[in-house]
C-alpha cells in the first residue's frame, strides 16, 4: 500500500476537476468541492455524510461549538444539522479541496447486519466530531475516486468501496456514530426522527411534548438527548432551519424581509430581524444585499 502522503496526493489529483460548489462525480452519493465557496452556501442544513478534507481547512459551527478540519482528517455528520461553515486555502496557497460520501441508512443497515453487534452503546454526543485518516481508509477512498476514470466499473465496484469506507470509519473513533444512525431504537435515531418532523413542518408552531411522545421519551429526556446530539434545543433547531430558509427565499427568490419572515413561520418582523442578525451578523435586508453583491447578482 502506498504511504499516506502519496495516497493523499493521488486523491488531490483525482479530485482536481471539482468546482467551488458540490460537484458530482458520477459515483452514487460521492461528491467533491474545491476552492473558495461563497459563505452563504456554507450556511445550511447538512445531510448525514462522511467528509474528507484533502487540502486547506474547513470550520464548522453548530450553536456555540466550532470544530476545525485540516488535511487528512474526516468528520461524520450523523444527523441533519443546521451549521455555518467557512473554508480556507492551504498555507502554501493551494485551494480548499474535499470529498464526501452521503450516508444511506439502507447501506448502513445492510452492512451492520453482517457484523457482530457491539457489547455496549455509548451515550450520544455532538453529531460532527473530527478524526484523523488512516492508511486503510485513505486507500479505500483512492480506489473509489479512481472509478471516475472507469465509469463502466462504477455499478459493480462502487458499492463494494462504499461498504469498505463505511467499515473503515466504523473501525475508528467515530464508528459509534454510524451504528447509532442505523440502530432504529437508539437515542440518536429517535432524535433524528424528531428532526425530520421539524424540518418538514418548520413553519408550524413546535409542539415539544408531541415530539417527545413520538420519540418515545419523556420531555426532559428528549431535551437532554436532542441537545447532546445537536448542541441546540428543539426550539433553537427549528429557529435555525427557519432562518436558513428565509435567507434562501430572500437571496434566490427575491422575497422581501416581511414576506420571508411570514413564509417561514414568524409572526413578528422585528423578532425575525433580531434573530436573523444574531445568527448571521447583519439584519436580513443588508445581509441579502451583501450576498447578492458578492455573488455578482444585480438588478434586484
Amino acid at each position: 500500500m502506498l504511504p499516506m502522503e502519496k495516497q493523499l496526493n493521488e486523491l488531490r489529483l483525482l479530485a482536481a476537476s471539482a468546482e467551488n460548489r458540490r460537484t458530482e462525480t458520477g459515483i452514487p452519493r460521492v461528491a467533491m468541492v474545491q476552492g473558495k465557496i461563497p459563505e452563504h452556501l456554507l450556511a445550511a442544513v447538512y445531510d448525514p455524510m462522511i467528509n474528507v478534507i484533502l487540502q486547506g481547512s474547513k470550520s464548522m459551527t453548530v450553536a456555540d461549538r466550532t470544530l476545525r478540519y485540516d488535511p487528512a482528517t474526516y468528520f461524520v455528520m450523523s444527523i441533519d444539522l443546521p451549521a455555518v461553515g467557512s473554508v480556507h486555502p492551504a498555507v502554501t496557497g493551494e485551494p480548499y479541496l474535499a470529498v464526501s460520501l452521503t450516508l444511506d441508512p439502507a447501506v448502513l443497515s445492510t452492512l451492520f447486519a453482517d457484523l457482530p453487534k457491539p457489547a455496549s452503546r455509548p451515550e450520544p454526543h455532538a453529531g460532527f466530531p473530527v478524526a484523523s485518516m488512516t492508511g486503510d481508509l485513505m486507500d479505500a477512498w483512492v480506489r473509489m475516486l479512481r472509478l471516475m476514470g472507469d465509469p463502466e466499473a462504477i455499478a459493480a465496484l462502487a458499492p463494494v468501496y462504499e461498504r469498505e469506507i463505511i467499515f473503515r470509519v466504523l473501525q475508528g473513533p467515530l464508528g459509534w456514530m454510524l451504528r447509532e444512525i442505523a440502530a432504529p431504537d437508539s437515542a440518536m435515531a429517535r432524535v433524528n426522527m424528531a428532526i425530520q418532523w421539524i424540518r418538514r413542518d418548520f413553519a408550524e408552531p413546535l409542539g415539544v411534548e408531541r415530539l417527545a411522545e413520538h420519540a418515545s421519551m419523556s420531555v426532559s429526556a428528549f431535551h437532554r438527548h436532542f441537545k447532546a446530539v445537536t448542541h441546540l434545543s428543539p426550539l433553537q433547531y427549528q429557529k435555525r432551519v427557519r432562518l436558513l430558509q428565509a435567507r434562501t427565499l430572500m437571496v434566490a427568490n427575491a422575497r422581501s424581509v416581511m414576506a420571508a419572515a411570514l413564509e417561514v413561520g414568524y409572526e413578528s418582523a422585528t423578532q425575525f430581524s433580531r434573530d436573523y442578525a444574531r445568527v448571521f451578523g447583519l439584519p436580513p435586508a443588508r445581509d441579502a444585499s451583501r450576498i447578492l453583491r458578492d455573488t455578482g447578482v444585480v438588478g434586484r
